[in-house]
């Protein structure tokens, strides 16, 4: 075998159509592309869910439900995650630079306290919300939960 005889495999290699070189070539005139219409000249190009000008379906179907505008989303920690962080960093008080210091929270978040695991240290937390769980651990441990807006 030698570098010049290698061939690719039969049928692997097809000749490009070479469409609008004239009449002979069974290609010419239309160009492939039949007769007028939108779809014959250039630049065509179709608008996501057009459906030939019939009525498409995303505006068939009925919409339904609104999105409430006042609704408040929390970012939920957990009671212990503020364990772990008591543990880990040996803080008293935590509040949202403190979450926000440790990669917990993003800048804009507002944080809600849930119930989810057990406190052992006393801490004094000031967050957006509490669930009603974490302020009985919070005070059962010996520290206040104090809602900020």
């Amino acid at each position: 075998m030698k570098l010049s005889s290698l061939k690719p495999a039969e049928g692997s290699v097809k000749n490009n159509k070479r469409v609008g070189r004239g009449t002979g070539s069974g290609r010419g005139g239309t160009s492939t592309r039949g007769h007028k219409g939108d779809k014959s000249r250039s630049g065509h190009k179709t608008k996501m869910g057009f459906e030939g000008g019939q009525m498409p379906l995303q505006r068939r179907v009925p919409k339904f439900g609104f999105t409430n505008i006042h609704k408040v989303e929390y970012k939920a920690i957990n009671l212990d995650v503020i364990q772990k962080l008591v543990d880990d960093k040996k803080v008293s008080s935590i509040d949202f630079e403190v979450l926000y210091n440790n990669g917990l929270v993003a800048k804009n978040d507002k944080v809600k306290l849930l119930g989810r695991g057990e406190l052992k240290s006393k801490v004094d937390i000031k967050l957006n919300a509490f669930s009603k769980s974490a302020i009985e651990s919070i005070e059962k441990a010996g520290g206040k939960a104090e809602v900020v807006k």
